[in-house]
C-alpha cells in the first residue's frame, strides 16, 4: 500500500501485525506519516488553518506539543456552520464512502465521514483489538450494539470480521430472539456493552423459566462502549454467572477511530495498538500541560490522525482520564502502552475537592453480593457536593438487609474518602439498557 494515494494523501503502509512493531521501527514510521499527514492537513482543512493561523506547525512529531488543542465543542460549532461535515472535512465530498452519527447524548449529534481508506484503516486497527481479546474463526459471535448510523453498528460488525470469525448481525431491541438465536445457531461469543448481560439475565428469569446464562453457552465475552471492565468483581462476575471470559474488547474514540485498543489473555489493561495510525499523548485536564507518558501517569487522552482522510483531527481532546500501567512489550508481544480508563472528564463528580468517577463507585458496590452491580449517582443540584448521592439496588432474590445502606456508605468513604449517601432500592428497580447505560443522571438545569 505504500505510495499510494487519494484525495490529496499519501498513504502509508498499513499492516495486521504493527501492534507488534519494535518501538524503534514505530517512531520512525509515525515521523514519516506525520509529515505526509501535516502537509494534507495544512493544504486541505479550513478548520486547521483557522485554529494555526498564529502557530508554527512542527515537522517533528515530538514537538506537536505546541500546537493548540482541539475540542469536541470546536468540532460541533464547525458542523453548525458548515454543514453537514464542518470545514474539517478535509476531502471532496465526492470522496465520502460511509456516514455514522453519534447519538447526541452528551450534545449535537456529530456526523462522521469516512473515505473508503479511512473505513479500510479501521477496520484493520478494529480486528487488531478483536484478535488481540481472543477472538478467531473458531468462535461464532453475535454483535449487539446498535447498527442505526452509530459506529458501533457496522463498523465494529467488520472489524469482527477481519479476524475470520462468523460474525452474526444482530443489534438491538430483541433480547428474547436473541436467547433463541444463541442457542439455535450455538454462538458461543457475544459483543455488547458490559451492562447488556444483565438485560439477558433478567430475560432468562421472566421468559425462559429461570434458564441459566451458563446454559447459553457462551464462552467469550468481547465488551466496549461503556466504563468498568476493569473492575476484578465485575470480571468474575461473568466467570461465575455466565461460565465465559470477559474482555474489554473495544476502546474507541469514534470521532477518531472506533477501535483501537484491547486486552489481550495474558493483561487486563487495555493495550494501544494503532500507534502506526493513531499519535497519542497525555494532558493534565485542567491546565493542558502536557505529561509524559510513562508508567504510573495519569491524565486526558489526546490523538491525532497519522492517517485519515476525510476528518482528520490534530491534538483532540478524547475527554477521556486515562492512568498508564505499562509501556513496556506485554507477554503477547505487543508494544503498546498499556493503560485504563478511570472515567469521562464530563462524567466526573467533585466532592469536597476529591474527583471521583463512576468505575470507582462501581468497584466498591461490586464487592457487595447482596447487591446486582446496578447504580445511579443521581445529582439533583450543580457542584460543589458536600456528598455523593447513590442508589443501588438488591440482587435478583435478596431482600432488604438491615443497615446494608450503612455498610455500602462506610466502604465508600473508607476506599474513595468521600462521603456518600446511599438508597437501597427492590431487585430490577433500576433501567437496564441494551446501549450505553448513563451511570451519572444531572437534573438540574
Amino acid at each position: 500500500m505504500e505510495g499510494d494515494s487519494h484525495a490529496g494523501v499519501t498513504k502509508g503502509a498499513l499492516q495486521n501485525d504493527a501492534e507488534f512493531a519494535s518501538l524503534d521501527d514505530l517512531r520512525d514510521h509515525q515521523q514519516r506519516a506525520w509529515q505526509r499527514q501535516r502537509d494534507y492537513v495544512i493544504k486541505h482543512s479550513g478548520f486547521y488553518a483557522a485554529l494555526w493561523h498564529r502557530s508554527s506547525v512542527p515537522e517533528d512529531l515530538t514537538e506537536l506539543h505546541n500546537l493548540p488543542l482541539s475540542s469536541k465543542a470546536q468540532l460541533r460549532d464547525s458542523q453548525v456552520l458548515h454543514p453537514p461535515f464542518g470545514n474539517y472535512l478535509a476531502a471532496d465530498i465526492i470522496a465520502v464512502n460511509r456516514l455514522h452519527r453519534t447519538s447526541g447524548t452528551t450534545g449535537q449529534a456529530m456526523n462522521l465521514a469516512l473515505s473508503a481508506r479511512d473505513c479500510e484503516v479501521t477496520e484493520v486497527v478494529g480486528g487488531r483489538s478483536h484478535r488481540a481479546a481472543g477472538l478467531t474463526p473458531a468462535y461464532r459471535v453475535v454483535h449487539c450494539l446498535n447498527y442505526q448510523m452509530w459506529m458501533g453498528g457496522v463498523t465494529d460488525h467488520l472489524t469482527l470480521e477481519r479476524t475470520g470469525a462468523m460474525v452474526i448481525p444482530f443489534g438491538v431491541g430483541a433480547s428474547e430472539r436473541l436467547i433463541h438465536t444463541i442457542t439455535e445457531i450455538g454462538i458461543d461469543a457475544i459483543s455488547c456493552t458490559p451492562s447488556y448481560p444483565a438485560v439477558l439475565e433478567r430475560m432468562l428469569v421472566d421468559k425462559f423459566n429461570g434458564m441459566h446464562p451458563r446454559d447459553l453457552g457462551l464462552k467469550l465475552g468481547l465488551f466496549g462502549g461503556e466504563a468498568g471492565l476493569d473492575d476484578p468483581h465485575l470480571r468474575q462476575r461473568f466467570v461465575d454467572i455466565w461460565g465465559m471470559q470477559p474482555r474489554n474488547a473495544n476502546y474507541g474514540v469514534s470521532d477518531v477511530l472506533s477501535n483501537f485498543a484491547a486486552q489481550c489473555e495474558h493483561d487486563t489493561r487495555l493495550h494501544f495498538i494503532a500507534g502506526d495510525v493513531l499519535y497519542p499523548e497525555l494532558i493534565d485536564p485542567v491546565s493542558d500541560s502536557p505529561l509524559p507518558i510513562k508508567a504510573g501517569e495519569q491524565g486526558e487522552l489526546v490523538l491525532t490522525h497519522l492517517e485519515r482522510e476525510c476528518q482528520p483531527l490534530v491534538r483532540f481532546r478524547s475527554g477521556d482520564i486515562i492512568a498508564v500501567d505499562e509501556t513496556d512489550p506485554c507477554r503477547c508481544g505487543r508494544t503498546g502502552m498499556r493503560f485504563r480508563v478511570i472515567g469521562r472528564s464530563d462524567d466526573m463528580a467533585v466532592v469536597r475537592g476529591l474527583n471521583v468517577f463512576p468505575t470507582m463507585v462501581a468497584a466498591v458496590i461490586n464487592r457487595f453480593t447482596e447487591l446486582s452491580g446496578e447504580y445511579r449517582i443521581v445529582l439533583n443540584q450543580p457542584p460543589p457536593h458536600d456528598y455523593l448521592p447513590i442508589q443501588v439496588e438488591l440482587a435478583s432474590g435478596q431482600s432488604q438487609v438491615a443497615g446494608l445502606h450503612q455498610r455500602v456508605e462506610r466502604e465508600i468513604k473508607e476506599c474513595l474518602g468521600t462521603s456518600a449517601r446511599v438508597t437501597v432500592l427492590a431487585s430490577a428497580s433500576l433501567p437496564v439498557s441494551e446501549g450505553k447505560t448513563a451511570r451519572v443522571v444531572r437534573s438540574y438545569k
